[in-house]
C-alpha cells in the first residue's frame, strides 16, 4: 500500500552547472509512496540516467526546481528518448514552478523545432506546484517552499517529500533563507545545495553559512550537494555528508 513502503533516494548528479570534480549536473531519482519522481535534470543528466540502468520509462513525474540549464537542459532529450528509444506509453506528468508548461514548450522548440507539439504515444500533462498549491503524487505528498536563487530563472523553489512518516527535504539551488528553518523541520533528510566553503555569493550556500546555521535545522541527516571545486577541495571532517553522483540514500 501507499506509505508503506520507505523513499529510496538515488542521487544521479551531485555536481554544480560547470561539472566541477568530473560529476554529472543535478538529477535525484526518488522512489516513494508508490510513485517514482525525477527532481531536476540538467543537461548532463540523460547521461547520468542512462549509465543508472533505472527504467526510465517507470518515472511517472518529471520535476524541477526552476529553470537554469544545469537542472532543466536535460528535458527535450528525455523527450526525445521517450519517443524514439524507450518507446513510452504510459503517462507523464511534467511539473515545477509557476510557468512550467510554457518553459517546457519554449526549451523544446529552442533545441528541437517542431517537436514540441510532435504526436506521441503517451499522454503529457503539466502540474505547478507552487507554496500556495501543494501537491499528491500518489502517495508522496509535496510541498514547494521559496528559493532565493535567480528569479530570471523561476520562481525558485525548494520541496519537502513526505511518505509514510518519512521526509526529504531537498533546497535546491538557494543562498541561505529563513525559509529553510521550515524546509528542514522534522525531516528525516536534508538535502542542502553547498556550492562553496567560504566565498559568499548571491545565489548560492556556502558551508561558512550554513555551518552557522546549523542549530536551526531540525533535520535528522543533512547531505551536501551542488559543490564546486572550492567545496569538493575542502575535506576537513564537517558534521555532515557529502553527496556523490550514484549515491543511494535510504529513508
Amino acid at each position: 500500500m501507499h506509505g508503506k513502503e520507505p523513499m529510496k533516494l538515488t542521487i544521479l548528479g551531485s555536481g554544480d552547472a560547470f561539472g566541477s570534480g568530473g560529476r554529472f549536473n543535478t538529477c535525484l531519482h526518488l522512489e516513494a509512496g508508490g510513485e517514482t519522481v525525477m527532481i531536476d535534470c540538467g543537461g548532463s543528466s540523460p547521461l547520468a540516467l542512462n549509465r543508472s540502468g533505472l527504467d526510465r520509462n517507470a518515472i511517472g513525474t518529471w520535476l524541477f526546481t526552476h529553470f537554469h540549464g544545469d537542472h532543466f537542459a536535460g528535458l527535450p532529450f528525455l523527450l526525445l528518448d521517450a519517443f524514439f528509444v524507450t518507446r513510452r506509453t504510459a503517462p507523464l506528468l511534467i511539473a515545477g514552478p509557476k510557468g512550467i508548461a510554457e518553459r517546457t514548450h519554449a526549451i523544446v522548440e529552442a533545441l528541437y523545432p517542431g517537436f514540441a507539439d510532435f504526436p506521441r504515444a503517451f499522454a503529457l500533462d503539466f502540474l505547478e506546484i507552487r507554496p500556495d498549491a501543494p501537491a499528491m503524487l500518489g502517495g508522496l505528498s509535496v510541498t514547494a517552499l521559496p528559493a532565493r536563487h535567480d528569479e530570471r530563472a523561476g520562481p525558485c523553489q525548494s520541496y519537502r517529500f513526505t511518505a509514510g512518516g518519512r521526509t526529504l527535504a531537498f533546497t535546491g539551488d538557494t543562498t541561505w533563507t529563513d525559509a529553510m528553518v521550515d524546509l528542514a523541520a522534522g525531516s528525516d533528510v536534508l538535502l542542502s545545495e553547498c556550492n562553496s566553503h567560504r566565498t559568499k555569493l548571491a545565489t548560492h550556500l556556502d558551508w561558512e553559512t550554513l555551518e552557522s546555521r546549523l542549530g536551526t535545522l531540525a533535520t535528522q541527516r543533512l547531505i551536501l550537494t551542488h559543490m564546486s571545486g572550492e567545496m569538493l577541495a575542502f575535506t576537513d571532517p564537517i558534521p555532515a555528508e557529502r553527496a556523490f553522483d550514484g549515491m543511494v540514500v535510504s529513508l
